[in-house]
């Protein structure tokens, strides 16, 4: 059974950083690709980053870019986002996903994701 569990949001100041973890298991963790998606209230969820599994290719919303840093680490299978210079609308809840492929018709669409975790509540006061 794939599980993935995210941690590390919390209530963060305008340009602050916080750094989100998911924690991946039952799957062969290298053989997929990550995301991370973010879903504010009343509004619909967005792709925020990817990761191929091997870590060699990205992919960013442009809202992140700059900004966000997604990065993994197959040994311990885990998916990180580091967020900095947060802004307001950076608040949501975020998911990490996992995806068997990087479809050509991209990766931002949910499409390719198949197993998603329960999400961590990112706050940023202005």
């Amino acid at each position: 059974q794939v599980q993935l569990v995210e941690s590390g949001g919390g209530l963060v100041q305008a340009g602050g950083s916080l750094r989100l973890s998911c924690a991946a298991s039952g799957l062969s963790f290298s053989n997929y690709a990550m995301g991370w998606f973010r879903q504010a209230p009343g509004k619909e969820r967005e792709f925020v980053a990817a990761i191929t599994g091997s870590g060699g290719r990205t992919q960013y919303a442009d809202s992140v870019k700059g900004r966000f840093t997604i990065s993994r680490d197959n040994d311990k299978k885990m998916v990180y986002l580091q967020m900095n210079t947060l802004k307001p609308e950076d608040t949501a809840v975020y998911r990490c996903a996992s995806a068997r492929f990087w479809p050509v018709y991209g990766i931002d669409d949910v499409r390719p994701y198949n197993n998603w975790g329960q999400g961590t509540r990112v706050t940023v006061s202005s």
